[in-house]
């Protein structure tokens, strides 16, 4: 297959920037954004899923102010997949029924814009696209994603747009033999929530609460039980036990013992 050449575009004044999803024919940029962007490479079974939409979702940025003919050419891209959540590496971070087999995951592949197209907000609009993907099936709970440690702008945008960062994972990342730390940041949608957020760490205290409640009572009632029963005089309001009674009837022979 002849390499596409791509032209670095130069950016108008105000682009007018529209999102698309990527088709066929985007094969051939869509593998020269991602040599560009990543400093992986992927396979070119991976390129044929995502342009053929095999089991995986995608959406790709264009100028449609370009003069130079380009204008459906792409200058930036989002893939991602559907995984089911109890099959994926967040299952931990879910609060969600392990016995349902049908909730699921978004997980976001890759992300990226040309160099000359960036901080105009491309990527946010196309992280945007798959948060309103996600948030209309109704079965998924959330979207997540790796990102590696020593991409701070990526690392700002994604806790900029309420990504939550729940995990370092050390080594994730091999790259020219040397190994990088990822962050796995997720995005909650249609009620997902972490099984630590507010509302179930009230639940954990309130059950807390309740056990140890009955476990005190439980206990008070075994040292009632435990204790000697103190039979009261009606007049003197003398309490005597009932192995002392029979010792001490002619010194209360004028209460009536209970």
């Amino acid at each position: 297959m002849e390499k596409y050449s791509m032209v670095i575009p130069k950016v108008a004044g105000n682009p007018t920037i529209c999102y698309r999803p990527i088709r066929p024919s985007d094969l051939g940029i869509l593998e020269q954004l991602h040599a560009n962007v990543f400093p992986i490479r992927y396979e070119s079974e991976f390129f044929q899923n995502v342009v053929n939409a095999r089991d995986i979702v995608s959406w790709g940025a264009v100028d449609r102010s370009r003069s130079d003919g380009c204008s459906d050419e792409l200058i930036g891209f989002v893939t991602a997949r559907i995984v089911l959540a109890k099959e994926s590496e967040i299952g931990d971070f879910l609060s969600y029924d392990s016995s349902r087999s049908d909730q699921t995951l978004v997980y976001i592949l890759t992300l990226g814009v040309v160099e000359t197209y960036r901080n105009l907000g491309i990527a946010a609009s196309l992280i945007g696209e798959v948060i309103k993907y996600a948030s209309s099936i109704q079965s998924c709970l959330a979207i997540y994603l790796h990102v590696i440690s020593y991409n701070n702008p990526a690392i700002h945008l994604y806790k900029k747009m309420s990504f939550k960062c729940v995990r370092r994972l050390h080594g994730f990342y091999l790259i020219s033999g040397q190994h990088y730390d990822s962050y796995l940041f997720v995005y909650y949608v249609n009620g997902g929530r972490s099984p630590c957020s507010p509302l179930e760490l009230l639940k954990v205290a309130a059950t807390y609460m309740r056990s140890g409640l009955r476990s005190v009572a439980a206990r008070l009632r075994r040292n009632e039980e435990k204790m000697p029963r103190w039979p009261k005089c009606k007049e003197t309001r003398c309490l005597i036990t009932a192995q002392s009674r029979r010792n001490l009837t002619t010194e209360c022979s004028e209460c009536s013992c209970v």
